[in-house]
């Protein structure tokens, strides 16, 4: 169980790190787009897969996050990783920034989303 604890205390300090890196004007802009949706995909309190699916519900924490993560990371330089590295471990004692603007519109997005596969369905069925 604590290594649990700890590689989920791991994955959080990458996001913070993420999220620093994304402001950062020596990431460039290709990285910053990658970076802006795992950081947003990361915090969204809505999955691609939710999580009361067994076992596919939880592919999205254990595989895509980690895995976008690492490639972003891969994206950013060098400096600018040990720049937000500080910054996170600061974060991190405050906790996570809240953006009601952002959530709203992640929020407003999946319910067009979920809005738009019913209609088809609905016209599907009849």
């Amino acid at each position: 169980m604590e290594k649990i604890k700890v590689w989920a205390k791991r994955i959080k300090r990458q996001i913070f790190i993420l999220y620093f890196a994304y402001k950062d004007e020596r990431v460039p802009w290709y990285a910053k787009v990658f970076t802006a949706c795992v950081v947003a995909y990361a915090f969204s309190p809505i999955d691609l897969i939710p999580d009361f699916i067994p076992v596919l519900g939880y592919i999205d924490d254990l595989i895509i996050v980690p895995l976008g993560i690492v490639v972003a990371l891969k994206m950013i330089p060098e400096k600018v990783i040990s720049d937000c590295e500080i910054k996170a471990e600061a974060m991190m004692k405050k906790g996570k920034p809240k953006n009601w603007f952002v959530g709203s519109i992640i929020v407003l997005v999946w319910v067009v989303i979920t809005l738009w596969i019913s209609l088809k369905v609905y016209h599907i069925l009849q």
